[in-house]
């Protein structure tokens, strides 16, 4: 009689705090161990006919997947099979991951900050043999405790963007099958925190105005965002046949880089004029602008000469406007439409920025007499 071949899958059972049971599935392969948790649960000491009768469905159910990750071991479709892919260098998976993001320019600067924090978190031969659930939660703990040049702890919107990168990679990895269980999908992320939203008054953009800046476009393309809300993404690759006229009103048509919705936005003369003087269709209507390390300085400087202390960035114009609308009496839902924003709640992060009600509140306040 031959030796009984070994079980590849069990599923196990796991208390949690709050008396419930997780299940998942405990794999082991080629000398590999994998866990893979189901998101299903089981009630502790059922006492009722319902409790009992959903307990087994939820256990037949787990059973029934199982049975479909067996099939896939055995049909070489579960990743165990090309030992290979799993030798994948993780940081250079990651690097080339980055570099598909050259082209947004923000979000490209994260990847590669994120990127950077990697190296120092794990070792340079990394691959993706090592990464568990145990590496995207060490991860998680030096986000938390790691320090900026100047001594300051990751922010935990920083904290937040950061890991969520880790967790793109590894989602994209399990994809393409290298990775055969999502390390992540039983790691609660880091909270993102309030956002800040540094923006300038309407004073201060008068300032701006006025001011000098070294390099003309720039400055158009900056006071044109402040007054219409647009993106620097959107300015930057702006063409002449997406300034439009509507029964003598104008606006911009375009298609947002960023959530790729149709936008019309209907603009003033003031802004208008920031826009300079009309060309052929195809081209870009802020010829010359330019995004790097070095332009940011020379926007600070700008700033500075304006009598503004503010740490500004080209996308402060966006949330000057926001804050300007909402100041000037537009709703909630128009503020968000002029936007181009998904969800109002998006909008409201603004609404927090300027909370008329509690400065009148705090104004109401009577005078010492002193």
């Amino acid at each position: 009689m031959g030796k009984k071949q070994k079980e590849l899958i069990h599923v196990r059972e796991k208390v949690l705090a709050n008396g419930n049971i997780s299940l998942y599935l405990d794999i082991y392969f080629n000398g590999k161990r994998k866990y893979e948790f189901l998101k299903l649960y089981l009630i502790a000491n059922p006492k009722t006919a319902g409790d009992k009768e959903k307990n087994r469905s939820t256990l037949q159910l787990a059973q029934a997947i199982k049975a479909k990750k067996l099939v896939q071991i055995q049909n070489n479709e579960y990743g165990f099979a090309s030992p290979t892919k799993t030798k994948t260098n993780f940081l250079e998976y990651f690097s080339s991951l980055s570099e598909l993001r050259k082209e947004e320019k923000g979000n490209y600067g994260n990847w590669e900050s994120a990127l950077k924090h990697l190296k120092e978190y794990c070792k340079d031969d990394t691959t993706f043999d090592d990464i568990n659930t145990e590496f995207v939660e060490g991860f998680k703990n030096y986000l938390r405790v790691t320090k900026t040049k100047s001594h300051k702890l990751l922010s935990q919107n920083t904290q937040h963007s950061y890991y969520n990168k880790l967790a793109t990679c590894l989602r994209h990895a399990h994809d393409k099958g290298i990775l055969i269980v999502n390390p992540t999908s039983s790691v609660k992320a880091p909270k993102p925190g309030d956002p800040e939203r540094d923006y300038l008054s309407f004073e201060e953009v008068k300032a701006m105005a006025k001011a000098e800046c070294r390099y003309p476009v720039m400055k158009r393309a900056f006071l044109f965002s402040c007054l219409t809300g647009i993106r620097w993404s959107d300015i930057n690759k702006m063409t002449w046949s997406q300034v439009q006229d509507l029964n003598g009103i104008p606006r911009i048509v375009f298609r947002q880089k960023k959530t790729q919705g149709q936008e019309y936005l209907d603009i003033n003369e003031q802004a208008l004029v920031y826009l300079g003087e009309r060309s052929k269709p195809e081209d870009r209507v802020f010829e010359g602008l330019k995004y790097s390390a070095w332009h940011n300085m020379e926007l600070q400087k700008w700033c500075i000469r304006a009598g503004i202390t503010k740490e500004i960035t080209f996308h402060c114009g966006r949330h000057t406007f926001a804050v300007m609308m909402l100041d000037l009496g537009a709703d909630l839902f128009t503020t968000s439409k002029l936007l181009g924003h998904r969800h109002i709640k998006t909008t409201q992060i603004y609404a927090k920025v300027l909370d008329k009600k509690k400065q009148e509140a705090v104004n109401r306040i009577p005078d010492l007499g002193i």
